[in-house]
């Protein structure tokens, strides 16, 4: 139990964005309260992340260990022609998995702290702070609120009424299976590598990650793949976002649930334009997913004594590497000024918005770019 003098916050969401927020600020001497949606463990949605320095910032700063089997590391990017040829550039850089760092971060927050089956509707603020109230009837008050409920954040729904990710566009369709199914044509070229294939309006990409388990050893491991391709808004997405009971979904569709069609139409389009090793890795993938592609800027991060903070703040196309990243570095951020200013928390919520709205405002910018750069590829496949 925290004592009379102890701050306090409670956090919305419990997948990255809230795990980091609650072990940074748990980090400078705050009780943390965790309040997620979800009645159990988020899966491994996310499937691959590029290692960014801010999460390992962040896991340092909040004292939970990374480990040597963190990531698998790969030597070189290689960007493949559809007829298989390749070019090599040396750009060495690590890999984690989705699943990986969300349970570190999970096994180091104190399980009596963290609310599973909670659904944040409304909060109310006063002079002596914030209360959230939840569709259970439970009420929790604390110092600070901080909304890291994702792209399509409760919190950011009372703060600004209407206020959304616009989608552009298009989407990413995405696949995770074990190294041991790759073909010998897939494992030689992809050994060690960050591979990518450009086209007209479309981009693939595949990495090595850490094997369910967590295991790095070779054979054991997972090899990650997103495919970028153009989706407009009408029959064709609705079609993409139904799943097998019906169901429509409004921003992504999870592993397993995806319509035996759709596969098939994807695994087909591979098998059309992209080169054989990498197509065989879509032919190979039983449960492909779907994420389609948004871009959000939030005009402010701070409201009184409620923030904002990760994707409900802002959506940075995936392009930049930098969706975990960018987590990390408001949670860290926060914490390191929460800590400056002491009891002067209205003081240190400014100073963080100062620091952070610009910086995440450009990478929101870089990842618009990237992304019309990507889709606008005028040489063949």
């Amino acid at each position: 139990m925290p004592d009379l003098h102890q701050p306090r916050a409670i956090v919305i969401g419990g997948s990255l964005g809230g795990l980091f927020s609650a072990i940074c600020l748990r980090a400078i001497g705050w009780h943390v309260e965790i309040f997620e949606r979800s009645p159990q463990e988020l899966d491994s949605r996310g499937g691959g992340l590029v290692l960014q320095p801010s999460v390992l910032d962040a896991l340092d700063f909040a004292g939970v260990a990374a480990g040597d089997d963190f990531g698998v590391p790969s030597r070189d990017r290689i960007f493949v022609a559809r007829d298989g040829s390749v070019q090599r550039a040396y750009m060495p850089q690590t890999q984690i998995a989705w699943n990986g760092l969300y349970l570190r971060m999970r096994r180091a927050v104190d399980p009596a702290t963290l609310h599973a089956g909670e659904t944040f509707t409304s909060f109310t603020q006063d002079h002596g702070g914030v209360t959230a109230h939840f569709a259970s009837g439970r009420r929790a008050h604390a110092d600070l609120l901080v909304g890291a409920d994702g792209p399509l954040s409760a919190v950011r729904q009372q703060l600004l009424p209407g206020s959304a990710p616009a989608y552009v566009g298009y989407a990413a369709w995405r696949g995770v299976l074990p190294e041991a199914l790759l073909g010998e044509a897939s494992q030689a070229l992809l050994q060690d590598a960050f591979a990518f294939q450009d086209g007209r309006a479309h981009q693939f990409l595949t990495y090595r990650i850490p094997g369910e388990d967590g295991s790095v050893r070779p054979g054991a491991r997972r090899q990650n793949w997103v495919w970028y391709r153009p989706i407009a808004p009408g029959a064709a997405l609705d079609a993409a976002l139904q799943d097998r009971t019906g169901h429509r979904h409004s921003y992504s569709l999870p592993p397993g649930v995806m319509r035996d069609a759709e596969i098939e139409a994807l695994q087909l389009a591979a098998l059309d334009v992209l080169a054989p090793a990498l197509a065989g890795l879509v032919t190979a993938t039983p449960d492909p997913f779907l994420q389609l592609i948004h871009d959000y800027e939030a005009p402010r991060m701070v409201f009184d004594r409620v923030v904002l903070l990760g994707d409900a703040a802002f959506v940075a196309r995936p392009h930049t590497g930098a969706g975990a990243g960018k987590a990390a570095a408001d949670a860290l951020a926060l914490a390191r000024v929460l800590k400056r200013h002491g009891t002067r928390v209205d003081e240190g919520l400014g100073a963080w918005q100062r620091e952070q709205l610009p910086a995440n405002r450009r990478l929101v910018h870089w990842g618009i770019a990237l992304g019309q750069r990507i889709m606008h590829l005028s040489h063949a496949a």
